[in-house]
């Protein structure tokens, strides 16, 4: 053990002076009461010293040097004095510690917008890549890999059924209640089929499918890629000889183009299904008088409307899904951090992309 007693103006210092025992030493310096004028410090009785010991002195050096007091010490251990001298070389006040400044408003702005457009030409370049390799595949068909597009199909769309289907009807049966109490004051209840259906087919189910899809399926993308990143199974690959951009983004990218079409379709007939039974209940509208005036209200160009932006939406969550994954360095705190960004911007896009059709289709009259 490590032991220090004070006697008048001279401290002894005695026992093991290693991490194991600091801790006493420690205290009984923090409750010494310290006489004016010199102070020794009698280093004769100290048999063992680490580099932490070294550390504890030196630190009671500078405490004392900084309250007015003069410091000796007397019977140093040679095999003690350099390891002093080398921890007392690296002496440093607390006031010299430099701290981070932190980025002035403007600064913060040009990096953010310095990091924003680094961002965006990573991701032109890897939708370069993604054409590319999609382009030597259809060169040598025989690469293509049907058995992880197969998987992958599996994972992004008939495992996907059951939350899709569950929003989408209850969404249907929120449209139809608010809608309904709306209509029935100016007698038009039969109309809440068009606008449970008419919203549905055109923007409700593709939108809530595709923000559905990216945080279930986006999101692994984003989690599965960075962690191969992070365990170098990527780095494997390449040196295999296998394209991580043929087995780990087309495949995904092709399965969610096909998947998310289909589970449009499927959000539509739940939503439409959810409107139906809360027109029943609540307006009294029976299913066939309902049936007939979807006919009317939904046309083949509405419900192609809805159908023809879930490829892009797919292609968007997969893109950045997968891009995402592959910014992934170091440690699995990284994973997380792309994965959530990865879902953020996904949704993001999908929104924007989702309001500039809406835009689109309004100037040219469908």
């Amino acid at each position: 053990m490590a032991h220090t007693r004070l006697e008048g103006s001279t401290l002894v210092c005695s026992g093991d002076w290693t991490v194991r025992h600091l801790q006493a030493v420690e205290d009984q310096l923090d409750g010494s009461r310290w006489p004016q004028g010199t102070i020794h410090l009698d280093l004769s009785g100290v048999q063992r010293m680490d580099t932490g010991g070294a550390w504890v002195l030196q630190r009671l050096l500078m405490s004392l040097e900084r309250d007015g007091h003069v410091v000796e010490m007397h019977a140093v251990s040679p095999k003690f004095a350099g390891l002093l001298q080398l921890v007392a070389g690296t002496r440093m006040e607390a006031g010299a510690v430099p701290r981070p400044q932190r980025p002035a408003m403007l600064e913060q702005l040009g990096l953010k917008a310095v990091d924003g457009l680094s961002h965006g030409i990573g991701l032109v370049a890897f939708i370069g890549e993604i054409g590319a390799a999609w382009l030597r595949q259809l060169q040598h068909p025989g690469r293509i890999r049907w058995a992880q597009i197969a998987s992958n199909l599996g994972e992004a769309g008939h495992r996907a059924l059951g939350i899709v289907g569950l929003l989408s009807f209850l969404l249907g049966i929120v449209i139809a209640y608010q809608g309904g109490v709306q209509l029935r004051q100016y007698g038009a209840s039969l109309f809440v089929a068009d606008l449970v259906g008419l919203s549905m087919v055109r923007e409700l189910a593709p939108l809530i499918t595709a923000i559905i899809v990216a945080g279930r399926t986006g999101s692994a993308y984003t989690a599965q890629i960075g962690t191969m990143q992070v365990t170098e199974e990527v780095d494997a690959l390449r040196s295999m000889g296998i394209p991580p951009m043929d087995l780990l983004v087309l495949p995904k990218l092709f399965a969610l183009i096909v998947a998310l079409p289909l589970l449009t379709v499927f959000a539509d007939i739940m939503g439409v299904l959810g409107g139906m039974l809360m027109s029943s209940v609540q307006l009294e509208i029976a299913f066939s008088t309902y049936v007939d005036r979807l006919g009317v209200a939904i046309s083949v160009d509405s419900f192609l409307v809805g159908i023809g932006k879930a490829p892009v939406f797919a292609a968007i969550i997969a893109t950045i899904g997968c891009y995402q994954g592959f910014q992934v360095v170091g440690s699995a705190e990284s994973v997380g951090r792309r994965t959530t960004m990865s879902v953020v911007q996904s949704i993001l896009a999908v929104i924007v992309v989702d309001a500039a059709f809406s835009v689109a289709f309004s100037r040219l009259g469908i």
